[in-house]
């Protein structure tokens, strides 16, 4: 009987799902189900040697194909996943991603963000995506960087144009 109980509780502690990522300071959470969102662009970023992957919920992908970008509209949320560029072992002249570094979102709300441009920020750090920031003051951080592209509704990506 015993044998029986710990099975059934093994099975049960298994069949529970993985806890989320914390909530970001500035009460944001971690997009359900962003890893299978879409692609709308890529980034290598030379500065820092990483390469990014920008993908883009429902609304925003929708809004790219329709060229809805300027304003982008209420409800996109844009991801950036970001990895260290390291050298392809087979291909010299080939970078590919490497370690894992974080997840940036940008969420569009013009109401509720209105003080930061319409965009709500928020980063999860490494594999174990802990929440970037001491306190919710860490947005100016983001929005502070992306005020050279203000008149592009604060979003440096551009699409890509798919044939």
């Amino acid at each position: 009987m015993n044998k029986k109980l710990t099975a059934l509780a093994l099975a049960c502690c298994c069949a529970l799902p993985v806890l989320a990522a914390d909530p970001a300071p500035n009460g944001l959470t971690l997009p359900e189900g962003y890893k299978d969102w879409r692609l709308l662009s890529v980034h290598n970023r030379t500065d820092n040697n990483t390469i990014r992957a920008v993908l883009g919920n429902d609304i925003a992908i929708r809004a790219a194909r329709e060229g809805k970008t300027n304003p982008w509209p209420d409800g996109a949320v844009l991801a950036k996943m970001v990895w260290k560029g390291v050298k392809h072992e087979k291909w010299e002249t080939a970078v590919e991603p490497g370690a894992f570094i974080h997840a940036e979102f940008m969420t569009k709300n013009a109401e509720k963000f209105a003080a930061t441009g319409g965009w709500g920020f928020a980063r999860w750090l490494g594999m174990d995506q802990k929440p970037y920031g001491k306190d919710a003051s860490f947005v100016q951080e983001c929005f502070g960087c992306h005020t050279p592209v203000k008149d592009n509704d604060w979003v440096f990506t551009h699409p890509v144009k798919l044939p």
